[in-house]
């Protein structure tokens, strides 16, 4: 079965740190993103930008409007896919994610949304 998750974080709080300190939080994660990959069962992990479009249709028209809205207290900074046998095997995985495992990530108000993924078209 494949989950994905993907990675939040407060913006402002991410904003108000100096550059040199969020560096220093990023290399810190290195260690456990290895350990991440070392379970073998990470398919897809990717970084997002904070530029964002958001496409709706309205009154038969797509309309594309620009993010992120200011309401959003956070954003989505990654997304991740990984093979795991069931949710309980997800959240262990999930759990090796540095968004879990470094201290800061909790100031910086970094969290993990863990779903099941499913397919709208089956060639079986």
């Amino acid at each position: 079965m494949q989950f994905l998750c993907m990675g939040y974080f407060n913006p402002e709080k991410m904003n108000a740190r100096p550059t040199e300190e969020i560096e220093a939080v990023m290399e810190e994660c290195q260690p456990h993103i290895q350990k991440f990959y070392e379970s073998g069962k990470v398919l897809l992990d990717a970084g997002l930008e904070s530029e964002m479009k958001n496409l709706q249709r309205i009154k038969d028209k797509v309309v594309v409007t620009d993010g992120p809205f200011t309401e959003t207290k956070e954003l989505i900074g990654s997304i991740f896919v990984f093979e795991a046998e069931d949710m309980d095997e997800a959240i262990e995985l999930a759990s090796i994610h540095p968004t879990t495992q470094v201290d800061k990530g909790e100031e910086l108000g970094w969290r993990i949304e863990v779903r099941p993924v499913h397919y709208f078209k089956n060639d079986k």
